[in-house]
């Protein structure tokens, strides 16, 4: 016998720990290399400037996540707001944004793993794949055991992480942040583009809200306190980098010359030597694990979503008897993730998918907007976003505004994302749907007219 619904078994450290897991993965341990080939020691500014942009969505997630503390995050927020075409979108686009994020992180901690591992480059993928295996595995068994051990490993990483910066410390050179902007401010700015992705884990917790413990405060305790940890640690950490590591290695260490995907490991053979390497290698590997762990638990609530709502197949909604999970949605996702691993270029991809997350943290803020200028009654917050409504403002245009430093391929990725779903919605939701969300209220009452189709903010 299945259900339809999910245990409240999360406080607010596991919720937090979620949320920093599914942050705490390539931002710390890849992208700074990236980040510093294009804007030099100035990459610092560029994960705050990220953040920055970040804020705004994060912001308005956690309003609209105590407003509707159900599975879905992102695609139920668009959609209630902005109705059931935009939901699909966002649903299976912020789906597979999330996968690929998620394989991305388990083939990236190949290049830590071959560090300290006698393996072959070959037999990367297939302890990928039995790492993705095994998180499926978790997420199917108990999302209380899943928080459990997530926020196990990363209270140890993140220690781990702070350990290596104050160690740091005192052995950087200061000579290397002069100069400091290489590349001026177009270089800063394009650099937060690309290390943007760091900080999208941070509303992925919404996600989960319909298994959050009281969700009205520990929703957005923990996104915006997840948040303010972790760009500190992000600072803290790339400073480290860049003060401990040569130049030359951070720009052209990796493959074929191109930016270190090591650069972790390159700061921390200059700090504790061949040790050093291993002891960062290893966190690297569990935490990356950690943030694939992360990014199956959110992203499977999205077909679980969808399904309630008649835009995904109905068994993608069941919720298993024995374990309170949404199996179906789990093993979907799973089989994405491992399929990716398998047989396409995660990380050419990834890059692809990300111009998507963008796109999706500027129009999270156009939904708070329509649900507030709309007036649903059904729209109760717990809590408010503060500085609306040019908060909001300033995270939609921000996020465009970078958006536009991705490049063309990464733009035309978001482009095909957002063109499949629409098709998708064309040729199974939109009979089965009638809805209009927020913004048709708004439109029907410029009318005149009273809207019918709204949907409830609260799942009967």
């Amino acid at each position: 016998m299945v259900g339809s619904d999910l245990d409240r078994s999360l406080g607010l450290y596991p919720t937090m720990m979620i949320s920093m897991g599914a942050m705490i993965g390539s931002g710390i341990f890849v992208l700074p290399a990236l980040g510093y080939k294009k804007a030099g020691p100035a990459v610092i500014l560029a994960y705050v400037l990220a953040a920055l942009v970040v804020l705004p969505a994060a912001l308005s997630k956690a309003e609209m996540a105590t407003a509707m503390p159900e599975s879905g995050g992102t695609y139920l927020y668009i959609d209630r707001a902005l109705g059931p075409l935009f939901g699909t979108i966002a649903g299976i686009g912020a789906w597979f944004s999330l996968v690929f994020k998620s394989s991305f992180a388990l083939v990236g901690l190949g290049a830590y793993l071959l560090l300290f591992a006698p393996l072959s480059q070959g037999a990367v993928v297939y302890v990928a794949l039995v790492l993705g295996a095994l998180v499926v595995v978790l997420n199917v068994s108990g999302t209380e055991l899943s928080g459990q051990i997530q926020a196990v490993i990363v209270t140890l990483v993140v220690i781990s992480l702070a350990a290596y910066t104050l160690n740091a410390g005192f052995t950087l050179d200061t000579a290397r942040f002069s100069p400091f902007s290489t590349e001026g401010n177009i270089g800063v700015v394009t650099a937060a583009a690309f290390v943007f992705v760091s900080y999208a884990g941070v509303t992925k917790v919404a996600s989960v809200a319909e298994e959050v413990k009281d969700p009205g405060r520990n929703l957005p305790r923990a996104i915006l306190g997840s948040m303010v940890v972790m760009t500190v640690l992000y600072v803290a950490v790339v400073g480290a980098i860049v003060g401990l590591s040569d130049p030359d290695v951070l720009k052209g260490g990796g493959p074929g010359g191109s930016a270190s995907l090591t650069p972790m490991a390159d700061g921390a053979g200059v700090l504790l030597g061949g040790f050093g390497v291993l002891f960062i290698s290893i966190v690297a590997v569990i935490a990356l694990t950690s943030m694939a762990n992360a990014g199956i638990l959110s992203s499977s609530r999205f077909p679980l979503a969808m399904s309630r709502d008649d835009l995904f197949p109905a068994p993608f909604g069941r919720i298993d008897a024995r374990f309170k999970t949404p199996r179906n949605a789990v093993l979907l996702t799973g089989a994405l993730l491992l399929t990716l691993i398998a047989f396409v270029p995660v990380i050419e991809l990834a890059k692809l998918a990300s111009a998507f997350q963008i796109l999706v943290f500027s129009v999270i803020n156009a939904a708070l907007v329509a649900f507030r200028e709309a007036d649903v009654p059904s729209y109760t917050p717990e809590f408010e976003a503060p500085g609306y409504p040019y908060v909001q403002a300033f995270g939609f245009l921000a996020g465009l505004g970078l958006l536009t430093q991705m490049g063309t391929l990464p733009i035309l990725g978001a482009a095909g994302i957002i063109v499949g779903s629409a098709l998708i919605y064309a040729f199974y939701g939109r009979a089965r749907t009638d809805r209009t969300g927020a913004i048709g209220t708004i439109i029907h009452a410029r009318r005149g007219e009273t809207d019918e189709g709204l949907a409830p903010t609260d799942r009967e």
